[in-house]
């Protein structure tokens, strides 16, 4: 699961949540390793891999000439990725990989929106190639042709395909090879949970940690290490009440650095196995070392950390309950879900790049005392009717959150109507200069000659090479696709946005926003309507919650709308009653043909499924509710990615009549790609729990389950004989020039987790706490999205102090508020217009101010204002001064009766710089508008000469 913004936001808050991973001199693991060899990370037991964060970037990376085009190829990479990631962590004790297998409904749904979007995005991206192509022939450009590998659709990675068939058997390969080979791996034992083992990944893992730490004999100092690229496994570690525990991912942030264009080594395309081994022409060029990608950086994100942080930044000031982090730590998990993710969408007025979380934070600790305590009680989670959660409170917070709806509306759609007229002016700007001076030398330094210098480069570097016009010439033309494709997504640059009819934030924008989106109107109908929606999301966030500290509650719940309600709807929680129905996943071969779009069908499915009864398809339209002109709803949004695709939801019933009645003709191996399995756990057979009386019992039994004796492993569960298709004494290769496995020392056995028992949403006794690091001064204060102008916070914000004294004879101005501005870094802490300090002001870009009415803010008032951020001279900001921003000896001139300096967005008037010291005493506030300000007044002032 994603939470979109989620990491950045975090690690920019709290930055010492996250360490780089260290890596020894002998990152390629040519040097043996013993087992149990403290590595340069420190100690780790378990090491759990999320193999989905895996699969795709060696399915398709971005940072190779030449990617993979074969699913041996992408296998091998696999390989080589998770044998770094073992020599970072060296567990201990576990290594747990896990693939995603059957979802949730609740995610399914948002795996198909994504993979029907995908699909009409590769058509259009296909139309414009051919486009691009005839140009490009007409020109007499000739480029390499496009060529379709097996790696030509992502969609394959997708429970039920013939590859994640094929990847079970690799990885099963992979695991008996280290175990046979890599010293480091012997007393080790390695779970295996497939595709065929239904749920997602992390969350597969997550119950093996909850089910193995409540067990008695269960280590508390266990330590524990997750590698995976969802911001959602966070919060899963978080959930866990695991104090020792740790995230390993790739430094994205660090990682997302512009690229530099370089010339291609010579030798790179003058053979034919490497033009062929490139898939197509879509390979970016980062570095010039034989094709070679450059070394990914990790690092660890540690949850103690984390849940230090947290500690401070939720501290409430006088609560009315006894502090608990453990239940902050709750709370701050389950307000979270708002921001949306992949099973509901988020509340309206909370989007993360907005600092969402900030403001959910600081309206919960505001609200704590009002709500009476916490809003989720975890050890009631196994109640009937959501126990669990307290909805009178829940309301209470919602209210709360939704006293700056429209404030946040208002904010956001100004901001945009104004980016959108800036883009277009700017664009209408470069089109006039196109125009005009085409004929003029171009600046060779310029920001526009990256692809054209990129071009050159790859033409002078390959020119000794053959085919290197085609070369440059593919180049050339992906350059140029890729742009134009660029282009496409930026609603506003291609002219492509829609005019916003509902305008959020103005006057009658609900009644606007359900009359667009659900075609109701009258007050009975969007009554009823905003019932089906709050209840349906209450419903969600109860299902999220116990997915996250329990288990899956349903596998058929989903959320059945495309939008989520406003914070401002949620009133009378305490009438839905909330409860949920265990029922069973669906088989791989029943999600795949939902998921899928038509067209992806036979490439991923099989024949079987696409058989036709006369002219009838099996599985029409009817069934799986395609659709070919998909409907995107892009309101509010500036990049087509991010809209919304209106797809209708799948009649579960009918597709699942629909697979039964074909199920008979499949054939043998692709039955086995339809059914539902169990874990593998594989360990050497010198290894203590291989050689109990246990596993000796069960090798010479019938097949059944036996528990794991406690007193030879501190690993809990059943284990069942397996039984082995691969000659005795022996495993073959089923990867194309990797060696057989001649004498293997490995054993497998299906393994079976504990049974359910009770959550523990607490840290177990006996855990060794580590020492505080995180202190009061590591927890930042910055204002809120919506208490300030523009898209950034300012750097300094001005505080009024009192006014000078007036001098009669410049009395005429009757200013309301010439007061001298200091400069400050300090922001009001509360909300939307409620002030911790009097006299707090805060100005907008466009010259008005933000004035919020109560607690949380009601409605922006604008005010006419007459102070400007001072520059050396005009008015234009300085490089990296945030508009709105006081700079050192500025001043600044308060709310003035009958007076407007309001400059334009890109036309602001600004006071010149002022020492307000040497002025001396004799000069009023209203004298220093009078000597510093530019002539451009709406109405003059009286006997201002």
């Amino acid at each position: 699961m994603g939470v979109p913004s989620f990491y950045k936001w975090l690690v920019g808050k709290y930055p010492k949540i996250v360490v780089p991973a260290r890596e020894d001199d002998d990152a390629a693991g040519t040097t043996p390793r013993s087992a149990g060899e403290v590595g340069p990370n420190g100690v780790y037991h378990n090491l759990y891999l999320d193999m989905n964060g895996i699969i795709h970037p060696c399915f398709h990376p971005e940072d190779q000439v030449c990617p993979p085009t074969t699913f041996d190829e992408v296998f091998e990479a696999m390989f080589e990725y998770m044998d770094r990631l073992v020599r970072i962590v060296r567990p201990t004790k576990l290594l747990y990989l896990a693939v995603d297998g059957v979802a949730p409904r609740a995610k399914m749904n948002q795996q198909r929106s994504r993979r029907f979007k995908a699909a009409k995005d590769a058509k259009e991206a296909e139309m414009e190639e051919n486009l691009l192509r005839d140009k490009f022939r007409a020109e007499g450009k000739e480029v390499q042709p496009h060529q379709t590998y097996e790696l030509s659709d992502t969609n394959v990675i997708t429970p039920g395909t013939e590859f994640m068939e094929k990847l079970s058997n690799a990885l099963e390969y992979y695991i008996r090879s280290r175990l046979n080979r890599d010293p480091a791996w012997k007393d080790i034992k390695v779970i295996l949970s497939d595709s065929n083992v239904p749920g997602e990944g992390e969350h597969k893992i997550m119950s093996f940690i909850r089910a193995q730490r409540s067990r008695e004999n269960y280590d508390p100092n266990t330590r524990h290490c997750l590698y995976g690229m969802d911001a959602d496994l966070i919060m899963l570690a978080l959930a866990s009440h695991e104090l020792h525990f740790s995230i390993l991912r790739e430094d994205v942030l660090r990682q997302n650095q512009p690229e530099l264009c370089i010339p291609l080594a010579k030798e790179l395309f003058n053979t034919e196995e490497s033009s062929r081994k490139c898939r197509g022409w879509f390979a970016r060029v980062t570095e010039a070392a034989q094709g070679r990608s450059p070394k990914k950086p990790y690092q660890f994100l540690n949850i103690w950390v984390l849940r230090d942080y947290l500690e401070l930044d939720l501290k409430i000031p006088n609560p009315v309950v006894k502090t608990d982090i453990e239940k902050l730590i709750d709370d701050f998990i389950f307000i979270c879900f708002l921001t949306g993710n992949d099973f509901i969408p988020h509340i309206p007025s909370v989007e993360i790049h907005e600092s969402a979380i900030d403001l959910l934070m600081e309206v919960y600790k505001q609200t704590f005392n009002k709500m009476g305590g916490y809003i989720v009680n975890m050890e009631k989670l196994k109640d009937k009717h959501a126990a669990y959660l307290k909805v009178s409170r829940l309301e209470k917070f919602f209210h709360e959150l939704s006293l700056c709806e429209d404030k946040i509306f208002l904010k956001r759609y100004e901001l945009r109507e104004s980016l959108q007229r800036k883009l277009l002016r700017q664009a209408a700007e470069k089109e006039w200069n196109e125009r005009n001076f085409d004929n003029m030398e171009e600046n060779p330094d310029g920001p526009d000659m990256t692809a054209k210098s990129f071009s050159t480069q790859c033409k002078v570097s390959t020119s000794s090479a053959d085919n290197s016009d085609i070369t440059a010439n593919t180049l050339e033309l992906r350059q140029k696709l890729k742009d134009t494709l660029r282009n496409k997504q930026d609603l506003i640059k291609s002219g492509a946005c829609k005019h916003d009819t509902i305008r959020l934030g103005l006057a009658g924008w609900k009644s606007r926003f359900y009359r667009e989106k659900f075609g109701v109107e009258r007050y009975n109908e969007v009554g009823k309507q905003k019932n089906d929606m709050v209840q349906k999301y209450l419903e969600g966030l109860c299902w999220i919650l116990q997915y996250y500290f329990a288990d899956v509650p349903s596998w058929s719940w989903y959320y059945p709308f495309y939008y989520a309600p406003f914070a401002s709807d949620f009133k009378g929680l305490s009438q839905f009653k909330i409860s949920f129905t265990m029922d069973k996943p669906l088989r791989p071969f029943d999600q795949l043909m939902a998921v899928l779009p038509q067209e992806r069908h036979l490439m991923c499915t099989t024949k079987v499924l696409q058989r036709t009864d006369g002219k009838r398809r099996v599985f029409d339209t009817k069934i799986l509710s395609i659709r070919y002109n998909l409907e995107v709803d892009t309101h509010g949004k500036r990049f087509l990615w991010q809209g919304i695709a209106k797809l209708p939801f799948i009649d579960e019933k009918l597709l699942i009549t629909a697979t039964k009645t074909v199920e008979n003709e499949l054939a043998v191996h692709e039955m086995s790609r339809n059914i539902v399995r169990q874990e593998k756990i594989f360990l050497r057979k010198s290894n203590t729990l291989a050689n109990s009386a246990t596993l000796v019992q069960i090798s010479d039994c019938l097949p059944r389950k036996f528990p794991i004796d406690p007193a030879n492993s501190k690993l809990g569960g059943w284990l069942s004989p397996v039984d082995e298709n691969y000659t005795s004494g022996g495993f073959f290769s089923p990867i194309r020039d990797q060696e057989d496995i001649s004498n293997d020392q490995t054993i497998s056995f299906t393994f079976f987790n504990p049974e359910p028992v009770k959550i523990i949403p607490r840290l177990l006794d006996h855990v060794n706490k580590p020492e505080k690091t995180i202190t009061e001064s590591d927890i930042p204060k910055k204002p809120l999205w919506d208490t300030y102008p523009g898209f950034r916070p300012p750097e300094t914000i001005p505080t009024m102090v009192e006014p000078q004294p007036r001098i009669s004879n410049f009395g005429h101005g009757r200013g309301r508020g010439g007061a001298v501005t200091a400069e400050t870094t300090q922001w009001c802490g509360n909300r939307c217009g409620r002030q911790y300090g009097s006299g707090t002001y805060t100005s907008r870009t466009d010259g008005s101010a933000w004035a919020g009415r109560g607690q949380y803010g009601g409605a922006s008032q604008r005010q006419q204002t007459a102070w400007r951020p001072v520059g050396n001279g005009g008015g234009r900001s300085q490089p990296g001064q945030p508009r709105g921003c006081e700079t050192r000896g500025a001043l600044a001139i308060g709310t003035m009766s009958g007076v407007s300096l309001f400059g334009t967005e890109t036309d602001a008037w600004w006071l010149p710089n002022v020492n307000v010291a040497n002025l001396g005493s004799g000069c009023s506030s209203h004298f220093i508008l009078f000597v510093s300000c530019v002539w451009r007044l709406q109405c003059q002032l009286p006997g201002m000469q």
